[in-house]
This record gives structure tokens, sequence and C-alpha cells, in this order.
């Protein structure tokens, strides 16, 4: 057994949307979903085997009790597969701010799954390796991969993993990149869990979602084999409009937008009037990631960092599509490029 690993894994962001579960307990989405791993954002995970009990450290602070919580529970799924009854000692550093709607537990949990399974001892292929993820963070299970990912939603473990869409990488047919809008890094009033929780008991919208996103998914993998950014952008918007309007149809309603975000969405909306392809899309939180050809990356940033909502902290982080999981000898790993405000 190899008693200590280190995995760097890569934020993702959706462009057909993964919200709400048909399986809590497997985390077995209610739809299908594509996304977009970024070079920008990253975590990097050492698990060490051996110790009394599970610790852990998070940038460098120890773990709430709710987290380490959570990072034991998926600890002991890594145990029961290789046969071990040992305690770990988990440290985790990220570029992404957590619970801030910027995919933190999706990078957290698939570089989480590398480095134990490595340190486990288990020999799994990426497949195997995307389900195990996603028993941490649904979304975890794309971070697995580089460039574009589906997610097949599946109806039990054996059919819930991603896989990567060929086309979505650097320098490929669509070489797609994002303007990530960071206007507030802060936690989030009401996590992801408990929204998506609210959103599947209460919305009187949900199943027409559920319906409309698996068609989503089929028409962006047909834009992608087609080499069509433009069709890929204009779906990504409606899902995530679609999304946050189901969100709206929940008792109590959930809201992750501010009128900063407002301001971003008709900022965009004015750019591609101007002839500047680009479209927005919006995870649960009140950042904006904004989906364009990477040719035209710098300009839609540096527009977007001026912007006109008078969020004056506002920063742009530029990306683009970013590699597979990986475990690695050390931890160094990219910082993101900063358009400044």
């Amino acid at each position: 057994m190899t008693n200590s690993a280190t995995a760097v894994a890569h934020a993702n962001i959706a462009l057909a949307k993964y919200w709400g579960k048909r399986d809590e307990t497997l985390a077995i989405p209610a739809t299908s979903s594509l996304s977009l791993t970024l070079d920008a954002f990253h975590a990097t995970t050492t698990v060490t085997v051996g110790g009394d009990a599970d610790a852990g450290t998070l940038d460098g602070r120890p773990m709430s009790d709710g987290e380490l919580g959570r990072v034991s529970a998926f600890l002991d799924l890594v145990r029961e597969r290789a046969g071990s009854a040992e305690r770990a000692t988990v440290t985790s550093t990220s570029t992404v701010p957590t619970g801030a709607g910027l995919a933190s537990s999706a990078s957290g949990f698939a570089a989480l799954a590398g480095a134990a399974a490595a340190a486990y001892g288990l020999d799994l292929d990426p497949r195997d390796l995307s389900r195990l993820a996603r028993r941490g963070s649904g979304s975890a299970s794309r971070s697995v991969f580089g460039g574009l990912v589906v997610w097949h939603g599946g109806t039990d473990d054996a059919t819930s993993y991603a896989e990567p869409v060929p086309g979505g990488e650097a320098g490929g047919p669509l070489d797609p990149a994002m303007a990530v809008v960071v206007l507030d890094a802060g936690q989030k009033a009401v996590s992801s869990r408990v929204a998506m929780r609210r959103t599947v008991e209460t919305s009187p919208y949900f199943p027409a979602w559920v319906d409309a996103t698996e068609r989503d998914v089929a028409l962006m993998l047909d834009a992608v084999a087609a080499g069509d950014l433009a069709t890929l952008g204009g779906l990504a918007e409606s899902n995530a409009l679609r999304m946050h309007a189901t969100m709206l149809g929940a008792r109590p309603p959930v809201r992750y937008w501010t009128a900063h975000t407002v301001a971003v969405l008709d900022e965009v909306l004015a750019l591609r009037a101007e002839g500047l392809p680009c479209w927005a899309t919006i995870d649960a939180g009140p950042n904006v990631k904004v989906l364009c050809a990477a040719a035209d990356l710098d300009v839609v940033a540096t527009a977007l960092a001026r912007g006109t909502g008078g969020d004056e902290a506002r920063r742009v982080v530029t990306a683009r599509p970013g590699p597979d999981l990986r475990v690695v000898p050390g931890t160094e790993a990219p910082s993101p490029t900063e358009v400044p405000a």
C-alpha cells in the first residue's frame, strides 16, 4: 500500500446543470449534465494513511467538524473498498473560494478521491474514479476529466459516471474559454445541498426542468460534435436561467442572484448585441461565468472587468480548458490569471 499520495483536480463549470438528485445516498442526479473543466481553479489534496483518528486541514486551518465528518464519510467508502480500517490525515489547499458557487466541492472531492484511492492502494480506472468522486460531491465526478465532460445521470451506481467529450480541449474545434466574474467570494447563505433538496421537494417546475435538461444535453453534444460554439453557448445560457427559475419556484424560494449578477447578465447581452459572441452561466451563487471562444477571451474579460454595474469589488479570472485529475509527487499547480477591475 502507498501510505501517502497527493492529487490535483480542477474545478468544472456546468453548461447543462446538475441540480437535484434522484438518489441522495448514491448521489445519482436527476439529469445528465455537461461541463467545462477550467485551468484557473484547482484543489491539491494529500492523504496520509495512519494515526488513531481521521484528521484534516483546509487551506492551513483545521477542518470544521462538518467538513471533517464529510471527509471521513468519504474515506469510509474508500476503506471499505480497500479492506482497510486505518485512519488518515487529509491536507487540502484550494484556489477556489468555498461555498460561493464556484465549484469548490467538485475539485475538492475529485482531488480527495484521487489521493485517497492511491494512498489506500486502490487501482481504479478513470470511470471508476469518477463514480467514487461522485459519492463525495456529484459534480466531482466531472472534475476527474479535463476539457468538456458529460456526466451520464444513470439510474444506479454503475450507470452514473462522467467521461470526456472530444472537441472541447484547448486548441480544438471549439477552443472554448471562460471569463469568471467573481462578485462575491463569500460563503452563500443556503448550501447547494439544501437548495437542491428544497427545489426537488417543493418547486412545481422541477419535473419540466428535468425533461428540458435531458434535451439540452443531447443538443449540446450535437453542437460540440459540429464545432458550433454559438449553439452550445445559447443552450448553456438558457439552461442556467431555467435552473434558477426552478429554484425561484421552491418554497421558500432560493435566490442566489444580486443586483450585480443582473448587471453582468445585462453586460453580456450588450456585448453580444455589439457583435462579440459570449454567453453567461450561473451556478448556485451570485458569480457569473461567461463562455466565449479563446480568441475572444481577453476582449471579453477586459470588458467585464470594466463593467457598468458599479460593483467595484468585482474581479475577472480568465480560464481555458483544464487537465485531467492527476496524482503528483509535489503540490505545485498553476495559479489563475486575473484581469484587475
